[in-house]
């Protein structure tokens, strides 16, 4: 019996056919406009090579920059070439060739830490969708929380930082596996220690230090159908971005007001603004659950919105559980097997409700119905923030105000598909 090598797939570097330019252009009554890209490539060793394979090992793939022209469309401008980030990364350590995975995974922690250019911000993301976003006091504090909000999941996940990294995270990043780590800068020393990580892709974006300049600009979003067609969209920009924005939940059913009892505290619009904003990022159906600036319990991509509502909580309490196994065993909670041990964690996970007790809640899209929003009221949240305008939202106002739970409407959705 002939025994094959599965493994040598993931090693494999594939040879891309696509060419070194490309160009696509839009044609209307007023002429043409058209966007010039190029092919992306990087020297590791004495090849020169750009993506390692796309989703999947046997997959081509290729990365363009966009480097020339820019589209108008309406009163929608596509953002100017030259201002790189994820599409012109510094590759300062390669591991092994970045594949399609790791650059859309830096995109999208890039996509959402844009909106934290003020304090630092750590981003892990897993498979597209974060699974870790904390703020915190200095970069330390922000990827320990990052990474403790989802401490599994962020195995193998792309770090970002808005901050250089420094000997302290560095550390704190070394403890763990992960495939992609991406910064502004690094400093001294630094590039040394994460050398013992051989496989891990090291990226400085000299250009996230103006990120704040990326908010509400917007590129061309391409989706290609089964059959080669393509749908084509301006990218999604959130209206919201300062707590004047956020509206106090109100509605009329059958000629009857109903309206939110109670205002959100300071605290709690700073967390609904945070979540909201960690939303972009997040694939739909999603709702999550934050607190003091970090993300407690992230739901995405599910069919029904109190499905995912539950799906976010019931990750709450596995990530609690395992956060407080590690603090005290330094072992994965899954892995323990001392069963008067793991029933005293239980206990002390079910007494904090998976630490979802004075959470906000958020969701990408309207309640159609108050189960989803009771989800979190049962588990002690106290705010929540959702795009309204359901046929029904008066269930979820009264539901909310019979738990004392205060809500907020962006009036704009934020899927993600």
């Amino acid at each position: 019996m002939v025994t094959k090598d599965f493994k040598s797939a993931y090693k494999t570097i594939m040879d891309d056919h696509f060419p070194g330019k490309m160009k696509i252009s839009f044609y209307d009554d007023k002429g043409e406009q058209t966007l010039f890209y190029e092919k992306v490539s990087w020297q590791i060793g004495d090849i020169m090579k750009g993506l390692r394979y796309g989703e999947n090992p046997g997959q081509e793939s290729a990365l363009y920059k966009l480097i020339n022209g820019n589209l108008h469309l309406g009163d929608v401008s596509c953002i100017q070439p030259g201002q790189y980030l994820a599409s012109d990364i510094e590759l300062l350590q390669s591991g092994k060739h970045p594949g399609k995975t790791n650059i859309t995974d830096a995109d999208n922690a890039i996509n959402i830490l844009r909106y934290f250019t003020d304090t630092p911000t750590t981003v892990i993301v897993k498979h597209n969708n974060p699974c870790g976003v904390a703020k915190g006091k200095n970069p330390a504090e922000s990827y320990y929380r990052a990474n403790m909000a989802d401490r599994v999941a962020a195995f193998g996940g792309a770090i970002a930082l808005n901050r250089a990294v420094d000997r302290e995270t560095a550390e704190l990043v070394l403890e763990n596996y992960s495939e992609v780590i991406i910064a502004p800068d690094f400093e001294a020393g630094v590039l040394d220690m994460l050398k013992k990580k051989k496989n891990l892709r090291v990226m400085k974006i000299g250009n996230m230090k103006r990120l704040k300049e990326f908010i509400g600009k917007q590129v061309v979003d391409f989706k290609s159908l089964v059959d080669g067609g393509i749908i084509v969209q301006w990218s999604y920009v959130p209206v919201t971005k300062t707590k004047l924005d956020l509206l106090p939940a109100q509605t009329t059913y059958k000629d009857k007001e109903y309206k939110i009892n109670r205002l959100p505290t300071e605290a709690e619009y700073e967390d609904l603004l945070f979540g909201w904003f960690v939303e972009s990022g997040v694939t739909s159906n999603s709702v999550i659950y934050v607190k003091d600036g970090a993300t407690v319990g992230i739901g995405t991509g599910e069919q029904d919105r109190v499905g995912v509502a539950e799906i976010a909580r019931d990750k709450a309490y596995r990530k609690l559980a395992d956060r407080i196994c590690w603090g005290k065993y330094k072992i994965p909670y899954n892995v323990l097997t001392d069963r008067i041990k793991k029933e005293e964690i239980d206990e002390e996970v079910n007494i904090k409700k998976g630490g979802l007790i004075g959470c906000c809640m958020v969701s990408d899209a309207f309640f159609p119905f108050r189960d989803g929003v009771e989800v979190g009221i049962r588990e002690g949240i106290t705010a929540i923030v959702q795009p309204g305008g359901s046929e029904r939202d008066f269930e979820s106002i009264e539901a909310c105000n019979e738990a004392n739970v205060t809500m907020v409407y962006t009036g704009q959705r934020s899927f993600k598909h």
